[in-house]
C-alpha cells in the first residue's frame, strides 16, 4: 500500500473505478490519484513511436517437451478481429479509461501524448503435449493486450497500467490462471503494484493491473529516465509456466525545467506543438506559414525541431540570421526556425525570404537554412513569451523534439 501513502496527496483526477468484469472476491487495485497532464494547446494529436511495429515484443522460444509431457507458450500476435468489437466500451470499466487515440492505433506501435504513452498488441496462448513423439496442440486462447502509462508534468510519480481479456479459445487453455508482477530500470525505484491471480476464464473478461513508480531524479537540475515492465506469467495444472515481458515507452522526469519548481515527467519523444495565434500574432503566424511552405521543418512529427539551451548556439542563430537586418520603425528581424533550436542556421544552410519582408534575399525552398522577414516589434518581442511559456510548461528540454504551427 505504500503506493496510496505516495499517491494520495496528488489532485483528484483519475480515481479508480471498480471492476465490473471480475469477480466481486477479487482484490480491487489501490487508489492512486494521480493527475493527467495532458498539453493544452492543439497537442492532443497522438502521435506513433519511431521504429515501433505490430508485433516487437520478445518472447521465450517455446519448450520442447518429453514423450507424454506437457507444455505452454505464448506468441505476440497481430488479431484479424477490430480491436472495437473485442472490447465493447459500455462493457469494460477500466482503472483509468483507455484513451479513444490508443483503441484507434490498435496494433500499429506505441503511440503518445507528452504525458502518456499506449500500445496494443495480440497475444497467444498455446497448451500442448508430446504423443508418439508429435507436438498435439490440447488449447489455445487468444487474447488483446493494452498496455498504457501516464504521468504529469507537475508530479515525480507515473503509473503503468496493463489489462488484458481472452476474446476466443478453446480446450485446456482456458484453465489457465494469469499472474504479474513489475519492475522498472533506471532513475526510478516502484512505488506499489497489484495484480491479483486471476483465471483467464470466462471469455471476454479484462484483467487488469496497475503500477506505480517514482523518479529518482530529484536533485536541481536531475534529469533521470525509466522503463517500466510488467511481467506476466500464465499457469495451468501441469502444463509449464509461460512467461512474458511488456514494458512501456520510456518516462523521463526532471528537475531541471526552467521556471518549474517541481519535478515533473513526460515522454521525451513527444514532440509537443507551439502553436502561433495568426488572430493575435498575425505577421508572425504569416511568417512562420510561408517559411514552412517553402520546405523549412517543424510543422509535423516526422520533421520536427529540435530545441538547444546551448546560449553560443543560439546567438550565432540569431546573429547569421538576422544580423545585419535593417532599421525599420515598429518592424523586427524574425527567424524561422526559430533560434532556440538546432535547425538554425549555426548548423549550415543559407537565408530565404518572401515579399514584403524588407530583405534582399533569393526565394528559396527545401529543408535546410532559415528564413527571414520583418515582422511587427511588438508581435515578435511576444514570440520569445510564446516560446519560453511553451518550453516551460511542456518540459522541452535540450534536445528534444517540439513541433511549431498556426493556430486561430
Amino acid at each position: 500500500m505504500r503506493a496510496r501513502s505516495i499517491l494520495a496527496v496528488l489532485s483528484c483526477a483519475a480515481a479508480l473505478l471498480s471492476i465490473v468484469t471480475t469477480p466481486a472476491s477479487a482484490a480491487a487495485p489501490p487508489s492512486p490519484q494521480l493527475a493527467l497532464s495532458e498539453p493544452t494547446e492543439g497537442s492532443d494529436q497522438p502521435a506513433r513511436k519511431k521504429g515501433t511495429k505490430a508485433v516487437q515484443h520478445k518472447t521465450p522460444a517455446c519448450p520442447t517437451p518429453k514423450e507424454g509431457e506437457t507444455a505452454a507458450c505464448l506468441q505476440v500476435v497481430t488479431p484479424k478481429t477490430p480491436f472495437t468489437q473485442q472490447r465493447p466500451r459500455a462493457q469494460v470499466q477500466d482503472i483509468l479509461p483507455i484513451p479513444d487515440w490508443c483503441i484507434e492505433n490498435a496494433f500499429t506501435g506505441v503511440w503518445a501524448l507528452r504525458t502518456s504513452a499506449c500500445e496494443i498488441t495480440g497475444l497467444l496462448y498455446t497448451t500442448y503435449r508430446v504423443v508418439n513423439g508429435v507436438r498435439t496442440v490440447t488449447g489455445e486462447a487468444s487474447f488483446n493486450v493494452i498496455n498504457y502509462s501516464y504521468s504529469s508534468t507537475d508530479l515525480p510519480d507515473w503509473a503503468h497500467q496493463i489489462e488484458l481479456s481472452a476474446y476466443q479459445g478453446w480446450g485446456d487453455a482456458l484453465a489457465a490462471s494469469l499472474s504479474g508482477t513489475t519492475t522498472a530500470s533506471g532513475s526510478c525505484t516502484t512505488a506499489g503494484a497489484t495484480f491479483p491471480s486471476r483465471p483467464i476464464s470466462p471469455l471476454g473478461t479484462w484483467i487488469q493491473g496497475e503500477s506505480y513508480f517514482s523518479t529518482t531524479a530529484t536533485a536541481p537540475g536531475a534529469i533521470g529516465t525509466c522503463t517500466t515492465t510488467w511481467s506476466l506469467t500464465f499457469t495451468n495444472g501441469t502444463y509449464t509456466p509461460a512467461g512474458i515481458g511488456f514494458d512501456m515507452s520510456e518516462i523521463r522526469c526532471d528537475n531541471a525545467t526552467a521556471g518549474r519548481a517541481a519535478i515533473g515527467c513526460v515522454v521525451p519523444w513527444y514532440a509537443s506543438e507551439l502553436v502561433y495565434s495568426q488572430s493575435l500574432y498575425p505577421s508572425l503566424a504569416s511568417h512562420v506559414s510561408r517559411a514552412q511552405a517553402s520546405g523549412l521543418p517543424g510543422a509535423t512529427f516526422d520533421a520536427p525541431l529540435t530545441r538547444t539551451t546551448n546560449e553560443t548556439i543560439i546567438n550565432t542563430n540569431r546573429s547569421l540570421a538576422c544580423g545585419d537586418a535593417p532599421s525599420i520603425s515598429g518592424l523586427s528581424c524574425d527567424e524561422y526556425p526559430i533560434a532556440r533550436s538546432y535547425e538554425g542556421l549555426s548548423s549550415g544552410g543559407t537565408r530565404r525570404t518572401f515579399d514584403g519582408c524588407n530583405f534582399s534575399l533569393p526565394g528559396q525552398t527545401g529543408p535546410t537554412g532559415v528564413s527571414v522577414c520583418m515582422i511587427t516589434a511588438t508581435e515578435n518581442n511576444a514570440q520569445g513569451g510564446l516560446n519560453t511559456q511553451f518550453f516551460r510548461r511542456e518540459r522541452v528540454l535540450d534536445g528534444d523534439p517540439f513541433r511549431v504551427t498556426v493556430g486561430t
